[in-house]
């Protein structure tokens, strides 16, 4: 069986800027969806109560724990491209 899916150990520096974002909430919903992930991980949950928490796909979990375990508090923003409603089309 794989091993379960967690987050790196955090730095203070980033242990305390996901509490500010989870405690403040956020005006982006990604970050603080996002946040909510990564600290609920850091409390021991697993990716499913993870997922059903945040309401988000366990994939998506996943994705966002491995993302932060290679960048960082990086991972919070959306990449480009990275769904999300399409950008209207260009006026000639």
């Amino acid at each position: 069986m794989a091993e379960p899916v967690r987050v790196r150990r955090l730095t203070d520096q980033e242990g305390q800027q996901l509490q500010r974002i989870v405690r403040r909430g956020s005006t982006n919903t990604v970050r603080y969806r996002r946040a909510m992930m990564l600290m609920d991980s850091v409390g021991g949950n697993r990716v499913p109560g993870i997922g059903q928490l945040v309401q988000a796909d366990e994939d998506t979990v996943r994705d966002v724990i491995h993302r932060f375990n290679e960048i960082g508090l990086a991972c919070l923003d959306p990449r480009r491209g990275e769904g999300g409603r399409p950008s209207p089309p260009s006026q000639p």
